[in-house]
């Protein structure tokens, strides 16, 4: 069976999904990413997938960083470096025949190129309802696992029955 790998567009995402946007129309963009995280997070672990999602750096000054979050790799691009462009090289690069690719993008052009390189593309909109539903999903699992573990008595049956005879000798 192939690995199966997705690749984000983060803040094509956040801009797109009901759940983000208002954070994304008030310039808050770190809350905005959390959000997006964890919901990926979540659709990572229920679905078995490995999550990239690529943040445009492009007009920051720096080098690309990479880290691992809500078991999401994390990567903002270089300066001058479009989520785009790295997200249709890593796309190439990973998309072999023991891997199958799928790129969450709503961006026209990002989809045509991606269907080029033997991808497969996830709109905004869908990923959002997957998301939605596995959480759905998980919601219910948890409220129907019973979250405290019954309480064990204190004293096993022997102890008891020790307790008892001390008890006993004491009184007479």
């Amino acid at each position: 069976m192939k690995k199966q790998i997705l690749l984000v567009d983060g803040y094509n995402m956040i801009a797109s999904w009901e759940s983000t946007k208002g954070y994304f129309k008030r310039n808050q963009l770190d809350a905005a990413r959390n959000l997006l995280l964890n919901r990926l997070s979540n659709y990572a672990s229920f679905e078995g997938l490995e999550i990239t999602c690529v943040f445009d750096a492009q007009h920051v000054p720096g080098v690309r960083q990479r880290y691992d979050e809500f078991q999401v790799v994390v990567i903002f691009t270089e300066e001058d470096e479009t989520a785009d462009s790295y997200i249709e090289r890593l796309a190439a690069q990973l998309n072999t025949g023991r891997n199958q690719v799928s790129v969450a993008t709503s961006d026209l052009n990002e989809q045509w190129t991606i269907f080029a390189q033997g991808a497969l593309r996830v709109s905004a909109r869908e990923l959002e309802k997957r998301t939605a539903v596995v959480k759905k999903d998980l919601d219910k699992f948890v409220d129907q696992v019973e979250i405290q573990t019954p309480r064990l008595p204190p004293w096993s049956e022997q102890n008891m029955q020790a307790l008892q005879e001390l008890l006993g000798e004491v009184e007479n």
